[in-house]
């Protein structure tokens, strides 16, 4: 009997709007000291980055409407239509950013094009983690799906890579008085075409095997297909989702996106030498993810889960303790990386278990909503969490409190059943009875 194999196309076709859309929510982030007095009056440059910040975060709460929209999209007209219905909302934002008009040229009409853009941004990454999640685990044999799943955060993360090296050597190449005038305007262009070349995979996409039959099948579900009431008849899913993404989220925040400013402002290290930590820790992150994806599909997913619970709960504390006295690039990146490798437990294998939590008529928003829900709760305030304990003089605090929602998620882990070998489709449903019968 052969093994089943990857179907790779598919998986990079599934995967691969990921890095486009953490490409763009990283640059907007991060060029936004550059780009945010064109769009607000001269004078104040903290009330222009504070309106710019404003903005950002207007994008990330709109995460959960894009979940909720595009997840019922995604069940009731397809795996690949989300798909490509994501990603050019994706190449639209970035298009709108890169040719947005200054306030010098229109007033705050350029600050509207700048908000209209993030709205769309908000509603895209808020799809795509769903449609993609979705996409990939019905697209893969069973026995194959943590490994190709795994390749969500791979994306994710390449996404951050790219923008932070496309950073680099901007601030390398151009001096700051071009990158305020038209440099920033660069990294939101390659976005753009970016988005239009992953159009162009996804087109060539086959529809999934499940979602197909569901289409099929006239037993009643299509009436509730991407429904909050067809999600309601799961709330014991969609609770689950919320309460597992809870600790990982708040994990994965603080040892990506808040590590680097928390080495510099609370370590005291050179901003030259957390980016480079950051960098460095990211990139090896990246590579575990399908080591870690495929050890899954040899043991289950719970106990992966566990390892993360249970090594964020305990380790968060000391772990951040210690690097909040580090000296030099050795002691960050060691550090750093052994907290990567904790959440790895964690981001390699979310996406499918969320999945193979759902039936076929209602999986795709079921992982999108109760998801987006838990990461503009818990996700999207991590940094500002952690900043709020440090200039309170509680810094400490900060660690407890991921360790506390790392606890709640262990509890999960630990009573939740195993996902591994469940049926995605009535077909996986038969070959499983089949060979039951025959044993």
């Amino acid at each position: 009997m052969s093994k089943p194999r990857v179907p790779w196309k598919s998986v990079v076709g599934g995967s691969i709007g990921n890095l486009v859309e953490w490409y763009d929510w990283f640059v907007y982030s991060s060029f936004a000291v550059y780009f945010a007095s064109s769009f607000f009056p001269k004078g104040n440059t903290t009330a222009q980055l504070l309106n710019t910040a404003g903005i950002f975060a207007v994008g990330f709460f709109m995460r959960p409407v894009g979940g909720w929209l595009l997840g019922r999209f995604a069940d009731r007209k397809g795996r690949k239509a989300a798909l490509t219905l994501t990603v050019t909302l994706m190449s639209a934002s970035a298009l709108l950013i890169a040719i947005a008009p200054t306030y010098e040229s229109v007033g705050y009409f350029g600050a509207v094009v700048l908000l209209v853009a993030r709205l769309l941004q908000g509603l895209s990454v808020g799809g795509e983690y769903a449609a993609s999640a979705t996409y990939l685990t019905e697209a893969t044999p069973p026995g194959k799906r943590g490994l190709a799943s795994s390749f969500q955060y791979v994306s994710m993360t390449a996404g951050q890579l790219v923008g932070l090296g496309l950073q680099i050597i901007l601030q390398n190449t151009m001096s700051e008085e071009a990158l305020k005038s038209y440099g920033w305007r660069i990294p939101f262009i390659v976005g753009a075409l970016a988005a239009a070349v992953v159009f162009y995979l996804r087109r060539s996409l086959m529809e999934t095997e499940a979602y197909d039959e569901e289409e099929r099948e006239t037993d009643g579900t299509a009436a509730r297909r991407g429904t909050i009431k067809g999600l309601l008849e799961h709330k014991k899913e969609a609770l689950l989702v919320i309460a597992l993404t809870m600790g990982g989220t708040v994990a994965y925040y603080t040892y990506t996106t808040y590590m680097t400013k928390y080495l510099s402002n609370t370590a005291g290290l050179s901003k030259e030498t957390a980016t480079l930590v950051s960098f460095c820790a990211l990139f090896l992150f990246m590579c575990l993810q399908p080591l870690a994806g495929g050890l899954s599909d040899r043991i289950g997913r719970r106990p992966l889960l566990i390892t993360f619970g249970v090594g964020s709960m305990l380790g968060t504390v000391p772990l951040m303790t210690a690097l909040s006295g580090v000296s030099g690039f050795g002691g960050a990146f060691a550090l750093s990386l052994i907290g990567l490798i904790i959440i790895t437990g964690y981001t390699s294998i979310n996406a499918v278990v969320k999945a193979e939590l759902f039936p076929t008529h209602i999986r795709a928003l079921g992982v999108a909503l109760p998801y987006a829900i838990a990461n503009a709760l818990f996700g999207g305030t991590a940094e500002y969490v952690a900043l709020w304990f440090k200039d309170s003089g509680m810094e400490s605090g900060f660690y407890w409190y991921v360790s506390g929602c790392a606890a709640v998620s262990l509890v999960v882990y630990l009573t939740m059943r195993e996902t591994r070998d469940a049926a995605l489709s009535r077909a996986e449903q038969a070959k499983s009875d089949s060979v039951t019968v025959r044993v």
